[in-house]
């Protein structure tokens, strides 16, 4: 049965159910923050201001003093062991002090939302410059990164599709062309999502795009306007779901993928994940993820009854088909568009032909799409968001400092040596434990960049720490990076779609929390198959 959200008879006539203008992001009901969280901003600040006096300042912190020369891998720790031979170890130790004040002071920060998340990187790329942790040439280059470009470029690349309507005309033909029924329609946007996932690296604007049209959809199935029923719950958490984890089986599906891939290329010493690496070990993982939280949502948790999968407005889907029809016949702009992203994907996924690194070809590709006469938009069209920028532009600074002092080695081997964990620990217990709070970190922190920036460096240091080959750990890790949908405030797209009023709290967290469980285990599996298989992990058992 659907529930139902009583509504007086002159709302329920002014309500257009199949009428997309109804579910613009703009009219959706904004996620207001709780009491709690209000309180957590408040305090953020102090604290972390707190934080950072105490440590840098006031505290005596044995395993920061006890660090000599001796207890850094010149292997494993070549840029620190360099450092500390260049300033001596007095001063090496106190960069050690300084790193740690701004790592804590930055986790704080980032946690309560106290300020903005840019404005806590600018912070971080500051105070690393002020305390000596880094060179202020070192610090302020972050901002030109290759993964910041190839970011950058990516956002170029997809502002072309979404200028051009290409992305909602396809995602509109999909559904008409494979939605006949209430299967279709959940198998058709995991393949919109995988597709789009290829093209877009913003999850947000993904789910923006879609939005309208899926809420279209359940409307035809009588999910709307307050109504709720299981089609409903299926299309928007599947798609929540298929955001996210589409993004996983691409490199560049988001932001935090290219940060974890600057992070490991970091600690490596100049291996670089290609496009390839990450689609061969990735994408059939996401795909079996997909089907599977379509046969739970479907199946299991939200059963789709024989009464529900029947279209409750008739002529729905022709509604849909009028808003296809209304954007005219496919124009040379959109097809010169899906040519120069296809022409893109084509170059990243054959550099081991060509040789042209990954972002080099985004800049062709992003040339070709601004160039007057040729191109498709002009810099004015780019919807490049400068606050992510500025955030990620923060965190690879971070991680640049972590390198100089390899205070995540240290910290490892203190945090091991006080659990009695000895070298003499199984390789798959690490894999296990450090993949398992990879997920249930997502429970608790709402920004994939963080969750990347914490534990990708320890899962590099725990690799250096015991001997293991970096991307034997880091990588499995980084693989669940887009975990991201268990509660609303999880990430901006699950925020964003609890809005919809198709589901409740407990039920994003069944389907969540279950899906979470069947990554864990999948993860685990494939550290012992396909990973393996690929050279990247020795096998765990």
């Amino acid at each position: 049965m659907a529930e139902t959200t009583n509504l007086n008879p002159e709302e329920e006539k002014v309500f257009d159910p199949l009428d997309m203008n109804n579910y613009k992001v703009e009219k959706l009901p904004k996620m207001q923050k709780s009491g709690f969280e209000k309180w957590m901003a408040r305090l953020g600040g102090p604290i972390a201001v707190l934080v950072f006096v105490l440590i840098y300042w006031v505290l005596k912190i044995g395993f920061l003093d006890n660090i000599t020369a001796e207890s850094l891998n010149p292997d494993t720790c070549a840029k620190a062991v360099k450092r500390l031979g260049e300033v001596g170890l007095a001063d090496f130790i106190r960069t050690n002090y300084a790193m740690l004040a701004i790592f804590a002071a930055a986790i704080v920060l980032w946690v309560t939302e106290a300020i903005p998340n840019y404005l806590t990187s600018l912070l971080v790329i500051l105070g690393v410059v002020l305390t000596g942790v880094a060179p202020q040439k070192e610090a302020f280059a972050q901002l030109g990164h290759p993964v910041m470009w190839l970011n950058i470029l990516s956002f170029v690349l997809a502002s072309m599709l979404v200028k051009t309507r290409v992305a909602k005309r396809f995602a509109l033909w999909f559904v008409l062309k494979f939605g006949k029924n209430a299967s279709g329609v959940f198998f058709s946007f995991i393949i919109i999502n995988l597709v789009l996932s290829m093209f877009i690296s913003a999850t947000t604007v993904k789910a923006t795009i879609l939005l309208p049209i899926f809420m279209v959809v359940a409307a035809i199935y009588g999910a709307s306007n307050g109504n709720r029923n299981n089609v409903g719950r299926n299309l928007v958490l599947q798609n929540l779901f298929a955001v996210n984890i589409g993004a996983s089986g691409f490199m560049t599906g988001s932001g935090a993928n290219l940060l974890a891939v600057s992070l490991i290329a970091g600690a490596v010493g100049g291996y670089e994940i290609s496009y390839s690496d990450w689609l061969y070990a990735a994408l059939p993982l996401a795909l079996i993820l997909l089907f599977l939280g379509w046969f739970i949502g479907a199946k299991v948790i939200f059963p789709v009854s024989k009464a529900e999968a029947k279209p409750q407005i008739e002529g729905g889907m022709e509604r849909l088909r009028k808003e296809l029809e209304s954007m005219g016949k496919v124009t040379f702009e959109e097809i010169k568009a899906v040519l120069i992203f296809v022409g893109v994907l084509v170059l990243w996924v054959t550099k081991e032909y060509h040789g042209i690194d990954e972002t080099t070809v985004a800049f062709i590709g992003a040339i070709v799409a601004l160039m007057p006469g040729i191109g498709i938009v002009k810099w004015n069209d780019v919807d490049i968001p400068w606050h992510l920028m500025l955030f990620s532009a923060g965190a690879y600074v971070l991680g640049t400092g972590l390198n100089a002092t390899a205070l995540h080695v240290t910290l490892v081997d203190t945090a091991f040596d006080a659990m009695g964990i000895s070298e003499n620990t199984p390789y798959w217990v690490f894999y296990i434990v450090l993949t398992g709070l990879m997920l249930l970190s997502a429970l608790v922190f709402s920004s994939k960049n963080m969750r990347t920036m914490i534990f990708v460096p320890i899962a590099i240091a725990t690799a250096q720490s015991f001997g293991y080959p970096v991307m034997s750990l880091a990588f499995p890790v980084a693989l669940l990076i887009e975990h991201v949908y268990v509660l609303p405030f999880n990430s901006k797209p699950a925020a964003l779609l609890y809005t919809t009023n198709h589901y409740s709290w407990s039920d994003t967290f069944k389907y969540g929390i279950t899906m979470m469980g069947i990554a864990w285990v999948l993860i685990i599996l494939w550290g012992e198959t396909v990973l393996r298989w690929l050279g990247h992990t020795p096998g765990l058992f």
